[in-house]
């Protein structure tokens, strides 16, 4: 059955099927994704997955309850299923909180979130890209004994939000990226490095570039020791400082605050950073898989500082959070996957960049540690408090020039402080994680944290 007659067919029989309902209207999200990886290991082919899916999220909002169905087959039997599955979960939400379906708004921006170039490259092509990926980190050095993992990898999706209040917006997106991990060994010192890159041109993907990357994260660490334990001023580079953006980014969520999982809660317009820290939500970004013109609700996004020159200014809210809080939606709401619940998630999340290379953020520290990894997220990091305990590798700083790696480390403090500590921003700006949020950041010095070594 064509989608169109399905979604249709399926919004008439929900409606026949809840006759009484003062207050009802429906919703389809559908969406449809294909997926590519290939992972090389001695020039064969290691794995290679394919995939092709997609389905149709359903949810009615009937007297003030919402319920969720879904389905992946397109027929008949499917409405009644998806029909009766939401009917009866809405009958048995005990949530009070207002529910909302939108109708849609007034315009909505144009992005470039497709690229046809890609879709055009073959699989042969990708697979040639790995394996030259590999034959590149391999060549950096003697002492690179092996390529661990190393992947081309390729996605694009189209997604579909339409409902009986007037909201029927669509987008297309797609993108491609390689990574690979590096094994340096000399004698019995061993290191691994790992870098990954992404892009909706494959023109972009630099596989020279990222060989030598990871090469020189592995080789770096060989001759590695402890540092001694103390407090130090401390570069992050611009991945460590992404990656823990993404760890804490709940913070900012106003679900998490409302339900009493962060510290910002009510504190919009406070200080809460030093003033040279603005954390910018943008999900116009040219280039990332997480730009979207309209959100999971189909609001219309714009980009905004969530912390602007150190003051917060907003927390992230879908319809449902802003309703609570008395202000508006910043079309923040996430919807992972077309059978996913409406939540609060960010888009390209980031620390905005100043002018400041990484070689003069290493002059800005004077004596310290340029942290260049920190293992142990999940772990090791409280993302309701703030603490985190982390394993970490880097570099000495001395006289504001690199010095020697240090490794066998543990920096640990609390994200809040970390905001309220950063002295300078750097202009490195580098992005993780190519999707559903995308954090990034330049590489960020603090004033002090806490390192346990020898």
């Amino acid at each position: 059955m064509d989608r169109r007659e399905f979604i249709a067919k399926l919004f008439e029989r929900a409606r026949q099927k809840a006759p009484d309902a003062a207050d009802f209207a429906c919703e389809v999200c559908a969406a449809s994704d294909e997926s590519f990886e290939v992972q090389i290991k001695d020039g064969e082919i290691y794995q290679y997955n394919v995939s092709d899916g997609g389905g149709l999220g359903f949810r009615v909002l009937v007297n003030g309850r919402m319920g969720y169905a879904s389905t992946q087959i397109l027929d008949e039997e499917a409405i009644d299923l998806l029909a009766d599955g939401a009917l009866e979960n809405a009958a048995l939400v005990e949530s009070k909180d207002r529910q909302f379906l939108f109708g849609g708004s007034e315009s909505y921006p144009e992005l470039k979130l497709y690229e046809p170039k890609l879709e055009a490259l073959s699989a042969a092509e990708k697979i040639e890209m790995a394996r030259t990926l590999e034959k590149l980190t391999l060549a950096q050095d003697a002492r690179i004994e092996q390529v661990e993992d190393c992947a081309v990898f390729s996605s694009s999706e189209e997604m579909l939000l339409t409902n009986t209040r007037g909201l029927d917006v669509s987008s297309k997106g797609n993108l491609m990226g390689a990574y690979v991990s590096a094994i340096a060994r000399d004698g019995d010192r061993v290191n691994t490095g790992f870098k990954m890159a992404f892009s909706m041109d494959p023109d972009a993907i630099d596989l020279e570039k990222l060989a030598k990357a990871a090469a020189r994260e592995a080789l770096d660490g060989l001759e590695a020791s402890q540092a001694e334990s103390g407090e130090y001023r401390v570069l992050l580079r611009s991945d460590v400082a992404a990656t823990l953006l993404s760890t804490f980014s709940g913070v900012f969520s106003a679900e998490n605050a409302q339900r009493g999982l962060s510290r910002l809660k009510g504190r919009e317009g406070e200080m809460i950073a030093d003033a040279c820290v603005t954390i910018m939500d943008d999900p116009h970004r040219a280039g990332s898989a997480a730009s979207t013109p309209f959100d999971g609700e189909g609001v219309a996004t714009r980009a905004k500082a969530v912390v602007e020159n150190g003051r917060l200014n907003t927390l992230l809210h879908n319809l449902k959070t802003a309703n609570k809080d008395g202000v508006s939606t910043t079309a923040n709401a996430s919807r992972p996957g077309y059978a996913a619940p409406v939540g609060v998630a960010p888009t390209n999340f980031y620390f905005k960049p100043m002018d400041v290379d990484l070689e003069g953020m290493i002059e800005k520290v004077g004596d310290g540690l340029l942290i260049t990894e920190m293992q142990g997220m999940h772990a090791g990091a409280n993302p309701i408090t703030g603490d985190f305990s982390l394993a970490a590798k880097g570099f000495r700083v001395r006289g504001g020039a690199r010095a020697e790696a240090v490794a066998q480390i543990t920096i640990a403090g609390n994200f809040y402080d970390v905001l309220k500590n950063v002295e300078a921003v750097g202009g490195d700006l580098e992005f993780l994680s190519p999707s559903v949020s995308c954090f990034g950041s330049p590489s960020l010095l603090v004033k002090k944290l806490s390192v346990a070594g020898k």
